[in-house]
């Protein structure tokens, strides 16, 4: 423990981690926002977009609150060196993967949205990955345990 504790970590993995804590919390955000979206708010959308989130299945918002939950618990968890942050971004890319399975496959959010606004969870995929790996890279260079 003590020898974990002398290691010095590199900046890019702090900077990195509190991105990551930050990206997070804006989709901790995100999910809250959409979860707490009162009829008035609702209304106030394109009817697509109404009827796109009143179709989605309770299973796929279910999936959205663990892959940010656990990819924010995750990101605290490498800030505060600890080990467990890997099975949070495990948890948190499985439940990403479930969310955009929907997303891509089940709903219509390519009519919806159009092709341009599908970067955006191709980048959430791509940085869940990321931040599996670097919770993995960290504990096995002894950065966190």
């Amino acid at each position: 423990m003590s020898e974990q504790q002398n290691i010095k970590l590199p900046t890019w993995f702090w900077v990195v981690s509190g991105l990551a804590l930050v990206w997070n919390l804006l989709g901790v955000m995100a999910f809250v926002g959409q979860m707490m979206m009162t009829p008035e708010m609702m209304a106030e959308l394109p009817q697509a977009e109404q009827e796109l989130y009143a179709a989605t299945p309770a299973w796929a918002n279910i999936a959205f609150g663990f892959a940010v939950w656990g990819g924010a618990l995750g990101a605290v968890a490498l800030l505060m060196k600890k080990s467990w942050a890997t099975p949070l971004f495990i948890i948190s890319l499985t439940a990403v993967l479930v969310q955009m399975y929907y997303a891509f496959f089940i709903s219509k959010s390519f009519e919806v949205f159009g092709p341009g606004r599908m970067i955006m969870p191709v980048m959430v995929i791509v940085i869940a990955i990321a931040l599996v790996w670097l919770s993995n890279k960290a504990k096995s260079d002894g950065w966190i345990s």
